[in-house]
């Protein structure tokens, strides 16, 4: 038998605009003509040859086209559809939820003649219950008017009935998120919080307020971003619950913008104080729970200074204190907590936590870092600082002791052998970092040319790059270093009295310690360069710390002891990862290359290193 298209398969569809669930549509198959992209969705005519309907296929489904499954003059089968008006145009468009391939393209569009002796349709009267059709015939329900529910109608109808609250969902019309539009009237979704950020607040031009998001998922595992401003966040900020469900409608929808979105959706919410959200009782495995795309530890490299969040799954090694730091585009006090974990890759990395999750997770990871608690982070921000960092944002979610495989398992390896092994931090730059292309000290090796030559050099952001030095001097006359914060490492000064005045912690302390800043010229067979170290990077090439040095520059008041030990530290070998970025200085733009990690040569790999090196270039002049 011949595939073709549903008979009235429009008339079908225009009857029933909006099927309360998918066992209410009868077999609906259209052929899909003028298929095209708009945007970045793929719009088609449906047709059951005899009519036509505009469509659109959601951005989810985009695949199924590029995959060439859904094909220009194919027949596809609608298993879930919603038929909206849009107000800037005149014509409804059909948006198929969900729909299965039955067909590949045909040689022809299927076109049927409509003739009077055999259109078959039998109209009875108005107050009878279906119409039916002669032949193959179909059951078409009269034309009702449908009215899409609330979430607070949804409740009240629950209430008034002690079915099953899943089974009375399957009754009411649900729209999947994937279906929704800015187009669309009224509406109803039902979705889990798997995602809550903190109450935030802003000032423009236009006054102060406040802001949080929430990332909600639906059953088919669609996401979106819901934002809240004002009244409308001081209304639902107690209301959203991370885990729970909930029945939401009278929200707008608008085109997400793609510096800020979390999730993959084309479009963004918006809920006001006149929205209204109801929670879905005894909804705990309807929907998904918090989705995360683990990255391992060992191949952060490649997010860093980047735009694009990373979730992380480790075990807890160490927990800080809380300090307070000011927030410097409004001198405000922030609670800040930096936390270390690690994972199987036998990697560290730094996690700093800020505002409610440094004073409530924080606190929480510190009463029990005895015993190594596993935590889940959601939407973390990778830094350079100390080589490799992590910062969680106002979006940021952190699960203690999550009931997850990748929990189970990272614990299990823990357990039995991750406990006993030496852990190196990420930023250390000691060996090989990276897997399947993260940065390593043998990723984008360069000489000192290639970066003094090229002025531009990290104009827009700063640029990475590993080099291969030497150490040719260190200015013993230099300012090497700064008396610091033991708790925050910032710049202290001398406090009226006595001690030392932090402004980070805003506080007095009898004691500081000294922290390297110095800078030193390195060389490689290309040329020189003058290079910015740091207290951590300091330390691994002088081989002491900033107050081991310089109680060797104040014994006996003689300088040879300290002018000996910088001099031992110059003409040794170092492997260096490197930024450079573009430094403002008496209106005059200039170049700073700064160290990230450094590590000493590995000659073993030095040589593979160098041979592979030899060998691309042979191959490229052979070529």
């Amino acid at each position: 038998m011949d595939k073709t298209v549903s008979p009235d398969a429009i008339s079908t569809i225009l009857s029933n605009p909006s099927p309360e669930s998918s066992s209410d549509i009868p077999e609906i198959v259209v052929q899909v003509l003028d298929l095209k992209l708009t945007g970045n969705r793929y719009m088609f005519n449906a047709s059951d040859g005899k009519k036509r309907l505009k469509a659109i296929l959601p951005s989810n489904l985009s695949s199924e086209v590029i995959s060439g499954n859904i094909q220009n003059k194919g027949l596809i089968r609608l298993l879930d559809y919603a038929l909206n008006e849009i107000p800037t145009k005149s014509e409804k468009y059909l948006i198929v939820t969900k729909c299965e391939v039955v067909s590949p393209a045909l040689e022809m569009e299927i076109k049927i003649e409509v003739k009077s002796d055999e259109s078959g349709i039998i109209l009875k009267p108005k107050q009878e219950d279906e119409v039916k059709k002669d032949g193959p015939g179909i059951v078409l329900k009269p034309k009702q008017e449908m009215v899409a529910k609330s979430a607070a109608q949804i409740l009240r109808d629950q209430n008034g009935n002690m079915a099953p609250a899943a089974r009375l969902a399957m009754t009411r019309r649900v729209h999947p998120l994937v279906s929704l539009n800015p187009y669309q009237g009224n509406w109803t979704i039902k979705v889990r919080v798997t995602s809550k950020g903190n109450m935030r607040t802003y000032k423009n031009a236009r006054g102060e307020g406040c802001v949080f998001n929430v990332e909600l998922t639906d059953e088919d595992g669609t996401q979106i971003q819901a934002t809240m401003f004002n009244e409308a966040a001081r209304k639902f900020y107690d209301r959203f619950q991370l885990g729970k469900v909930y029945y939401i409608s009278r929200g707008t929808l608008r085109v997400a913008n793609k510096q800020f979105k979390t999730v993959q959706n084309d479009y963004e919410m918006n809920l006001n104080e006149n929205s209204e959200v109801e929670e879905a009782v005894n909804e705990t495995a309807f929907i998904p729970q918090t989705k995360f795309n683990f990255v391992p530890i060992d191949e952060l490299g490649r997010y860093v200074n980047g735009t694009e969040l990373v979730d992380i799954i480790g075990v807890v090694q160490n927990v800080s204190p809380t300090m307070s730091i000011r927030r410097k585009s409004n001198n405000e006090m922030v609670p800040k907590r930096d936390i270390t974990v690690a994972d199987e890759t036998k990697r560290t990395v730094t996690v700093s936590l800020w505002n409610e999750l440094a004073t409530n997770v924080g606190q929480e990871l510190l009463d029990n870092a005895d015993k190594s608690p596993i935590v889940a982070i959601k939407s973390l921000k990778v830094g350079d600082f100390q080589g490799i960092s992590l910062s969680t944002l106002g979006r940021s979610t952190v699960l203690v002791s999550p009931d997850l495989p990748e929990a189970k398992k990272l614990k299990s390896w823990y357990e039995s052998e991750g406990k006993g092994t030496s852990m190196a931090s990420i930023g250390s730059g000691l060996g090989s970092l990276a897997k399947n292309g993260a940065r390593s000290m043998y990723s984008d090796r360069v000489s000192l040319t290639h970066i003094t030559s090229n002025p531009s050099l990290g104009d827009e952001k700063p640029v990475f790059f590993s080099i291969k030095t030497y150490i040719s001097l260190i200015k013993p006359d230099q300012a090497m270093w700064y008396r610091a914060c033991k708790t925050c490492n910032k710049k202290v000064t001398d406090a009226l009295g006595s001690g030392y005045w932090c402004e980070g912690c805003q506080k007095n302390d009898e004691e500081c310690s000294l922290r390297y800043i110095m800078v030193a010229r390195v060389c490689d067979g290309s040329g020189e360069a003058w290079i910015s170290i740091f207290n951590e990077e300091a330390e691994r090439i002088i081989g002491c710390s900033a107050d081991e040095l310089n109680e060797l520059k104040s014994q006996l008041g003689d300088d040879n002891s300290y002018q000996m030990k910088l001099k031992e530290v110059t003409w040794v070998p170092h492997l260096l990862r490197v930024s450079v970025a573009q430094q403002e200085y008496n209106n005059e733009k200039r170049q700073r290359v700064t160290v990230r990690a450094v590590a000493p040569v590995d000659f073993a790999a030095e040589s593979k290193f160098l041979l592979e090196e030899i060998s691309k270039k042979v191959s490229h002049q052979n070529a």
